[in-house]
C-alpha cells in the first residue's frame, strides 16, 4: 500500500527539523515497515522543499549505493540519488564546519557539470556525454540524520541520500578528452593516504552512473539543468571525519580536491 500523503509530508518535516537542529532520529524503517523506495523519495522531496522554502536552491544531485559492497550492505540492486542545495557547496581548500553534522565521512568523486539540460528515460551514455560541461575532482560529505547510521535504504532515500556538503576542486576536464574508466584516484587524510580508487568503481564507468540517474529522474518528471552539479558515486572508502582534519583527493589526469574542518 504504501504511505499516506500525510504522512510522507510529516516524516520529511521530521527530517528537515533533525537536520535543521543536527539531531538523529531512529531509523524510519523501524516505525514504518511498509515504506518502499518510491515513498522514501517522496520523503526526500518534502525535505528538499522545506530547504528550499527557507532560502537555498537546489544546484545539483549525487548519486549513492553505485558499488557492489554497498548495495550488498543495503540489500539492493540499485543506486539511490539525492538533491545538492545551494547551503551544501564549498571551494577547493575551504574549510567547512562540522557544528551541524552528526557522524560525517567523506568520499571521493568525480563530479559532472552540466552543459545542457538532460530529460530520461531512454538517454544513453553518448547523451550524456554531448550534454556535460566538465568533470571536476570532488569531495562529498555525508551524513545521516538517522541514528548511528542505522539505516536501509529507504532510510537513506528519504534523508535525501545521506548528504551534508561536497567540495569541487581545482580543474575542470572535457569528459571526451579521459577514459573515465580507468581514471586513478588517491585519497589523503592528514598527510597519510587512506584509499585509492579508479572511476570503474562506480558502475563500471561514472557515465554509467549519470546515464542511470538522468533516466531515473525522468520517470519523477525531474530534469538535469544546464549548469548543476552531478555528483557520480565514491570511488573508495567512506571515511570518518572529525574537526581539525585535513582532507586531500588526486585524479590523475583531471586535477586535486582539498578540504579542512573545524
Amino acid at each position: 500500500m504504501g504511505l499516506s500523503k500525510e504522512k510522507i509530508r510529516h516524516l520529511g518535516d521530521e527530517l528537515y527539523e533533525a537536520w535543521n537542529k543536527a539531531r538523529a532520529i531512529d531509523p524510519i524503517t523501524d516505525s514504518e515497515s511498509d515504506i518502499t523506495i518510491e515513498d522514501a523519495y517522496h520523503i526526500q522531496l518534502q525535505t528538499v522543499a522545506r530547504r528550499v522554502a527557507a532560502g537555498e536552491r537546489i544546484v545539483g544531485k549525487k548519486i549513492g549505493v553505485t558499488s557492489q559492497v554497498v548495495m550488498n550492505m543495503l540489500k539492493v540492486n540499485q543506486p539511490d540519488f539525492g538533491h545538492l542545495l545551494s547551503g551544501m557547496a564549498y571551494n577547493d581548500g575551504e574549510t567547512i564546519s562540522l557544528k551541524n553534522a552528526l557522524l560525517p565521512r567523506g568520499e571521493g568523486e568525480i563530479a559532472f557539470v552540466m552543459k545542457h539540460d538532460l530529460t530520461g528515460p531512454g538517454l544513453t551514455n553518448a547523451d550524456v556525454l554531448r550534454a556535460t560541461e566538465c568533470v571536476m575532482p570532488c569531495f562529498e560529505l555525508v551524513d545521516s540524520r538517522i541514528r548511528d547510521w542505522k539505516i536501509k535504504i529507504q532510510d537513506t532515500v528519504a534523508d535525501n541520500g545521506s548528504s551534508y556538503a561536497f567540495v569541487l576542486g581545482d580543474r575542470a576536464i572535457d569528459p571526451r578528452k579521459i577514459d573515465l574508466t580507468t581514471v586513478g584516484m588517491t585519497l589523503e587524510k592528514n598527510g597519510e593516504i587512506i584509499g585509492t580508487g579508479a572511476g570503474a568503481a562506480t558502475l563500471g564507468n561514472p557515465v554509467n552512473a549519470v546515464t542511470w540517474l538522468a533516466n531515473t529522474l525522468g520517470q519523477y518528471g525531474i530534469t538535469l539543468k544546464a549548469g548543476e552539479v552531478i555528483l557520480s558515486g565514491s570511488l573508495s572508502i567512506m571515511f570518518p571525519i572529525t574537526a581539525g582534519d585535513a582532507i586531500r583527493m588526486s585524479l590523475g589526469g583531471i586535477g586535486s580536491c582539498s578540504a579542512r574542518f573545524a
